[in-house]
C-alpha cells in the first residue's frame, strides 16, 4: 500500500515536532508549512492525501487556506483550533473542513481521526461507501440524482460538496423518518468516527442555507429534539 502524505500547516515549533515524530512513526509521509501562503504552494505541488490545518497562521489564516483549497479539491482537512475558540471551529466547518481538533490534543486521537477520514475517502473513491443508490429521488421541490451527484430545488441546480450531498441523500431517501445523529454520522463518516456531533450539525446548517426557503425556520430538514433530523414530506392537499 502506498504511503499517505500529510501536509501539516502549523507555525508553533513544539506542535510541529510532536506531529512529525508521531505521524512518521505511524507510517505517514509528512510535509510542513509554517504559514498560509506556503501551505497553498505546497498543497499545489504535493497534492497531499490529508491536510492538518491550524486556524491561526502568519500571512494567511487557516480559514482562508481552507476556503481556497475547497475551490479545487475535496481532500480531507482537519482544522486545529484553540481550546476556547468556538467560533473558529464553526467557521472552519462552514468553509469546508471535515473535522477539527482543539489544542492541546493527543497525537493518538489525532491519528485515529486521520485514519478514519482516509478510509472514508478511499471508500468514496472506489464506490464502496454504504449509502443509498438508484435513480433520481424527488420529495416536493427537492430532487437528488445520486449517480450524477446533482441536486435541484424548484428546478434550479444547487451545488453541494460530497459530505453534504451524502447527508441529504440519506435524509431524502428516508423522507418522513427520523434519523438519529448517530445513524447519520455512522453512515456518512463511518462507525469509527471519533469526533462529536458538531460536524454533522454544521453540515445540516449549510444544507438548510441552500435548500430551505427560510433557513432560520426550516420546513424541509427539521430537527427532532433529542433524537436527530427528519426530511419532511410535503403536506398532501385534501381540498376537492
Amino acid at each position: 500500500m502506498s504511503q499517505h502524505t500529510i501536509l501539516i500547516v502549523e507555525d508553533e515549533a513544539s506542535f510541529v515536532e510532536a506531529l512529525q515524530i508521531g505521524l512518521t512513526r505511524e507510517g505517514f509521509g509528512v510535509e510542513v508549512a509554517t504559514d498560509g501562503v506556503r501551505a497553498l504552494e505546497l498543497f499545489a505541488q504535493l497534492q497531499p492525501d490529508l491536510v492538518l490545518l491550524d486556524v491561526m497562521l502568519p500571512r494567511l489564516s487557516g480559514i482562508d487556506v481552507c476556503r481556497q483549497i475547497r475551490r479545487t479539491s475535496t481532500v480531507p482537512i482537519i482544522m486545529i483550533t484553540a481550546k476556547s475558540s468556538e467560533i473558529d471551529t464553526v467557521v472552519g466547518l462552514e468553509v469546508g473542513a471535515d473535522d477539527y481538533v482543539t489544542k492541546p490534543y493527543r497525537v493518538r486521537e489525532l491519528v485515529a481521526r486521520i485514519r478514519a477520514l482516509l478510509r472514508r475517502t478511499a471508500m468514496d473513491t472506489t464506490g464502496e461507501l454504504d449509502r443509498p443508490h438508484g435513480s433520481t429521488i424527488r420529495v416536493g421541490e427537492v430532487a437528488l440524482d445520486p449517480d450524477e451527484h446533482r441536486v435541484t430545488v424548484a428546478g434550479a441546480d444547487v451545488s453541494l460538496p460530497l459530505k453534504e450531498l451524502e447527508v441529504l441523500h440519506l435524509l431524502i431517501a428516508n423522507a418522513g423518518r427520523v434519523l438519529t445523529r448517530e445513524t447519520l454520522i455512522d453512515r456518512v463518516w463511518g462507525d469509527d468516527y471519533v469526533g462529536d456531533t458538531k460536524t454533522l450539525d454544521v453540515h445540516i446548517k449549510r444544507l438548510r442555507s441552500k435548500i430551505e426557503v427560510d433557513p432560520a425556520s426550516p420546513q424541509r430538514i427539521v430537527t427532532i429534539r433529542g433524537l436527530g433530523y427528519k426530511f419532511e414530506r410535503p403536506a398532501v392537499s385534501t381540498a376537492s
